[in-house]
C-alpha cells in the first residue's frame, strides 16, 4: 500500500529532525576534539557545581562549523540546567532582551548566537544584567525619564561568534568564565567524527571511503556530515549497497569538491587571483567585484581555508596567490616562467 502525501511529509520531517539533531553528541565523550576547551570546561563547571552556584559566563570563537552550538548545549546537560536559545539578528529592541532575561529561572543557560550582531544599545542592556544580575529600563523620554532595576535569577550567558573581532571590549571582558576559540580539525578527529555519524545514520562506509571525505572536508565537522550524506544519497540513487571509496570520489566530483577540499569557487578566486592579477596583490573590493561574491562571503567562506591550506596570503596590499595554489591549479608562477626564460 502506497504513503499518502501527509504521510511521506511527516517522514520527511521526521528524517530531516533526525539529521539535524542526532548527529550531534549527547555526551561529553562522544564530543571528538577540542581537548584544551574540554579540559578547562570540565574544570570550570565542576568547581561552580561544588560551590553550588551556576557557571560564569562563557564565549566561544572561531570559524563556522566546529562545534560551538554543540559545546553549550553540552554544558546544558552536564549542568541539568534549561538552555534558551536564541540569536544576535533577533534581539532587536530593548525589550526583547529584557522578555528573554527576565523569563530565565534560576540557573538556567542563555545561548545567543552571533552575539557579535547584537546593536551597542543592546549591548549597555547586557552589561549589568552579566555583572551584577540586575536590568536597567529607562521608562519615558527627556526630564520625566526614569530608571526601573529588575533583579534577575542566578544565569549563566553562553555566546558564540566568527567575528570576536566585531565584539566590543567591555563585552568580552565581561565573559568572566572564559574567551575560548575553537580550533580546527585533524583528518585523523574528522575521520572518528565520521565514523559516529554513519553508525548513526546505518551507512555501511568503506574506512578508505571514511578517509577519502575527511580529506576533503576542510578540517570541519559540520562540513564532514554534509559530504558523508550527499555521499550516501549517490550510493543509495546508484544502488550501491556500500559506500566505497571510489563512489564517495564520484560523488564529492559532482559536488565539484576536489582532493584539497576546494570548492569551485575557491578554484575559481584563486584563478582570478593568478590569472587577472598576475598572482596578487589584489584588494578585496577588486576580488569581490571580479568572483561576483560579496567581500563577507570571501571574508568568512573562502579565505579561511585558502588561508589554513597556506594557498593565499592576506598583505597589507592585498590577496595574493601562493606557490601552493600554482601547484594545486596546475599553473606556473611567473617567477617559473622568468627563471626558464634566462
Amino acid at each position: 500500500m502506497s504513503s499518502s502525501p501527509s504521510e511521506n511529509k511527516n517522514n520527511a520531517n521526521s528524517e530531516r529532525h533526525f539529521l539535524d539533531y542526532t548527529l550531534r553528541p549527547e555526551k561529553w565523550n562522544e564530543y571528538i576534539g577540542q581537548g584544551s576547551v574540554k579540559e578547562n570546561l570540565h574544570i570550570l563547571l565542576k568547581a561552580a557545581e561544588e560551590r553550588g552556584q551556576s557557571p560564569e559566563h562563557i564565549l566561544f570563537y572561531g570559524p563556522p562549523g566546529l562545534g560551538k552550538t554543540t559545546i553549550a548545549h553540552l554544558i546544558a546537560r552536564e549542568t541539568s540546567s534549561q538552555i534558551k536559545v536564541t540569536s544576535g539578528p533577533a534581539i532587536e529592541k530593548v525589550g526583547d532582551l529584557a522578555s528573554l532575561l527576565t523569563n530565565l529561572s534560576a540557573g538556567d543557560i542563555l545561548f545567543i548566537d552571533e552575539i557579535h550582531r547584537l546593536s551597542k544599545m543592546i549591548e549597555e542592556i547586557l552589561y549589568p544584567a552579566m555583572e551584577t544580575g540586575s536590568l536597567d529600563i529607562i521608562i519615558g523620554k527627556g526630564p520625566s525619564a526614569r530608571t526601573i532595576q529588575l533583579e534577575l535569577s542566578p544565569f549563566t550567558l553562553i555566546a558564540a561568534t566568527t567575528r570576536i573581532a566585531l565584539l566590543s571590549s567591555p563585552l568580552r571582558a565581561r565573559f568572566s568564565g572564559g574567551v575560548f576559540r575553537l580550533e580546527f580539525y585533524n583528518e585523523e578527529e574528522i575521520g572518528q567524527i565520521l565514523k559516529r555519524s554513519a553508525s548513526l545514520l546505518k551507512i555501511d562506509i568503506d574506512t578508505d571511503a571514511e578517509k577519502e571525505i575527511a580529506r576533503r572536508s576542510r578540517a570541519t565537522p559540520r562540513t564532514a556530515n554534509y559530504l558523508l550524506k550527499r555521499c550516501r544519497d549517490f550510493a543509495q540513487v546508484n544502488k550501491e549497497e556500500k559506500l566505497s571509496k571510489e563512489t564517495a570520489r564520484k560523488a564529492l566530483a559532482l559536488l565539484e569538491i576536489d582532493e584539497r577540499g576546494l570548492t569551485a569557487t575557491d578554484r575559481k578566486t584563486l584563478e582570478i587571483i593568478i590569472e587577472k592579477f598576475g598572482g596578487g596583490p589584489v584588494g578585496l573590493s577588486t576580488l569581490s567585484a571580479a568572483t561576483s561574491e560579496e567581500t563577507a562571503t570571501i571574508e568568512e567562506v573562502h579565505e579561511p581555508y585558502l588561508l589554513q591550506t597556506g594557498m593565499l596570503e592576506r598583505t597589507p596590499r592585498g590577496r595574493v596567490a601562493t606557490k601552493a595554489a600554482y601547484e594545486h591549479l596546475g599553473l606556473e608562477s611567473l617567477q617559473n616562467i622568468q627563471e626558464k626564460l634566462l
